[in-house]
């Protein structure tokens, strides 16, 4: 880790010696196992190993699938099924797939929110975070494109809509659909079109996780205090840090293994709980669903997108819904220039926690809305949902920098570390 004084490794055999000066690899997962990490982690800290188990099991279970699946939109629907039925174990690696995107999902909201909470955002982590806005976007675009390759009835109404609002852009947006559909329409020209994305996106995302973790490793973890690493000496270093392993490599792996015990259950037990009933019906572009939704994970976006039911000068609320939606993510990446406060962590911001945990609940209702009709009260619920979700990272933010009184911070992670786990006495000892 840059800046933080630690130990490095230095080969010791001849064979050791010669494998460093060419490629310099055992050096490299030395300074990473050793990694000095701040010892006051807490169990928010876990998400990553989880993420990190997660993109490793869809990459290896969709290349398995690939081998089996047929992008024809004649033979799509029917190749899901003879994987389901036919293929020794099948029927596994497709929920666990299916379901393990659920979990991919559920691992980077915990790993958004928590970095809002402790302001992992803020200097000198803002290109950890921009990084970390690229993946989830990248996730976003693989995960509805996997959506449609089963080609049931939610998964060719889904891409109808979706690639529809593009068409609302002023201009090129025509241009810009019937290139990603491929022709005029959905059809077979859209199935390989997404097919191919959503075999090629996962490599770039593993990519860009590599560039993310090497972001943190140069700038250091942020901590519960938002407090860092003392950097003057390798004596004080060492009283604020733990090396990652064994300390954090346990606990990480404690907390993979009791989350997949969960993901195992599911899988066995309700496979189908987080689906859609209709995609289990083939594809029929003449019968259109009585209720079109999305996967849960782009719900609250969703219910953004339709919150916009009324036209604003010569624009159309079809493309300010667009705009809103993209808008919702776009100011989730500004977070670290739009937060003014000069304390890091929430910890420590009384009147922040309020419009944070806040924003947790609109975050909710707003997935309740993108799962119901557009119909009674909904759309204004969605619509109060949306100004929240604006107004906390646009006006919020900004003012509590400015008026809010934060609560002392701990001088060094070690001061915050031994005030919940007090030095024992050697009488104790």
């Amino acid at each position: 880790m840059a800046g933080i004084p630690h130990d490095h490794y230095e080969p010791k055999s001849g064979f050791e010696k010669w494998l460093d000066a060419r490629l310099p690899i055992v050096g490299v997962l030395y300074s990473t196992l050793t990694i000095p990490t701040p010892k006051n982690l807490n169990w928010m800290w876990i998400w990553g190993i989880v993420l990190t188990f997660c993109l490793a099991i869809q990459i290896i279970t969709g290349i398995v699938l690939v081998m089996h699946y047929t992008p024809h939109v004649d033979m799509a629907f029917d190749s899901v099924e003879h994987i389901m039925r036919d293929v020794n174990g099948g029927w596994a690696l497709r929920y666990i797939h299916a379901n393990g995107a659920s979990l991919f999902f559920i691992a980077v909201y915990a790993h958004i929110f928590r970095g809002l909470y402790y302001g992992s955002y803020k200097s000198p982590r803002e290109i950890t975070w921009i990084i970390g806005m690229l993946i989830y976007l990248l996730m976003m675009a693989t995960g509805f494109l996997g959506y449609v390759l089963p080609w049931g009835q939610m998964s060719f109404w889904g891409a109808t809509v979706i690639t529809g609002l593009f068409g609302a852009i002023p201009g090129i947006g025509p241009i810009i659909q019937e290139w990603l559909l491929g022709g005029p329409a959905v059809d077979n020209a859209t199935l390989n079109r997404f097919f191919s994305l959503h075999y090629l996106l996962p490599f770039v995302i593993v990519g860009l996780v590599v560039v993310h973790i090497w972001a943190f490793h140069t700038t250091g973890n942020n901590n519960p205090t938002g407090v860092e690493v003392r950097r003057k000496s390798k004596a004080e270093a060492q009283k604020d840090t733990l090396p990652f392993w064994p300390y954090f490599v346990i606990k990480d792996l404690f907390a993979l293994c009791f989350i997949l015990t969960i993901f195992a259950a599911v899988v066995g037990f309700m496979p189908n709980y987080l689906g859609h009933p209709d995609n289990y019906i083939p594809a029929n572009p003449l019968a259109t669903p009585a209720h079109i939704v999305p996967e849960w994970y782009y719900l609250p976006f969703y219910a953004i997108l339709r919150a916009i039911t009324f036209d604003i000068w010569f624009l159309d609320a079809k493309f300010l819904g667009v705009l809103a939606m993209f808008g919702s993510i776009f100011v989730m990446a500004l977070a670290p220039w739009t937060d003014t406060s000069s304390t890091r962590s929430g910890r420590f911001r009384p009147m922040f926690k309020w419009y944070f945990w806040l924003l947790g609940v609109d975050f909710m209702v707003l997935m309740w809305a993108g799962a119901r009709p557009a119909e009674g009260l909904v759309p204004i619920i969605s619509l109060i949902g949306a100004i929240y979700w604006f107004a906390y990272f646009l006006v919020i933010l900004p003012l509590l920098g400015r008026i809010e009184k934060p609560l002392p911070v701990p001088e060094t992670i070690e001061a915050d570390f031994d005030a919940h786990y007090p030095p024992k006495s050697s009488v104790e000892r």
